[in-house]
């Protein structure tokens, strides 16, 4: 609630904390998503240069400029990034990796669910977790799906690509990043 002195925040003040950014390397492979204060800092300072911009049309303003909000940049020079063989799992990975569908019935994924269950030594890792729907979760409860008759359309494992870090890290993916994200790739 606002006390009668406030304001009514504007759309680009609530984006400005909230939204993020796609960062991408010169040769356009994703690295990370930044906030969109960093990404201004970063075509100010001409390290990056603007790929995309917010649909909505909205841009930060000062005396002497005008920046435009973006949703893609791309950096001027290229950065060589680390290779790291292990995608950290995260449920919000998970949940792109199983394109948010429950692995047994095909419903909308609202939970995760241990293959083999963890009281029974499942591990937890990518090749025993799923996206589940709460009530396929609560059926199978610590049962073994050869217990239940049920089975996996296609066996959960470990999703490959750079991609898959920074689908790690981010909830919500802006519709100008896909055609730099292959979310569907594994």
């Amino acid at each position: 609630m606002l006390r009668p002195d406030q304001e009514v925040p504007r759309p680009a003040e609530q984006l400005w904390g909230r939204r993020r950014v796609l960062l991408l390397n010169a040769t356009y492979e994703p690295l990370t998503a930044v906030s969109i204060r960093r990404a201004v800092v970063l075509i100010l300072r001409e390290r990056a240069d603007i790929v995309h911009e917010d649909d909505a049309g909205l841009a930060v303003h000062s005396v002497a400029t005008s920046v435009p909000i973006p949703s893609v940049i791309r950096l001027r020079t290229y950065v060589r990034v680390p290779y790291r063989a292990i995608t950290p799992m995260t449920r919000t990975a998970l949940m792109h990796r199983d394109r948010f569908q429950c692995a047994y019935c095909g419903d909308r994924a609202t939970t995760i669910d241990h293959v083999i269950p963890r009281s029974r030594g499942g591990a937890h890792g990518w090749d025993n977790c799923v996206a589940c729907c709460s009530g396929c979760n609560h059926r199978k409860a610590d049962r073994l799906l050869s217990e239940l008759g049920w089975s996996l359309a296609s066996a959960p494992r470990e999703p490959k690509g750079r991609h898959w870090r920074l689908l790690a890290t981010v909830t919500d993916i802006d519709p100008a990043w896909v055609r730099y994200i292959d979310a569907g790739a594994a």
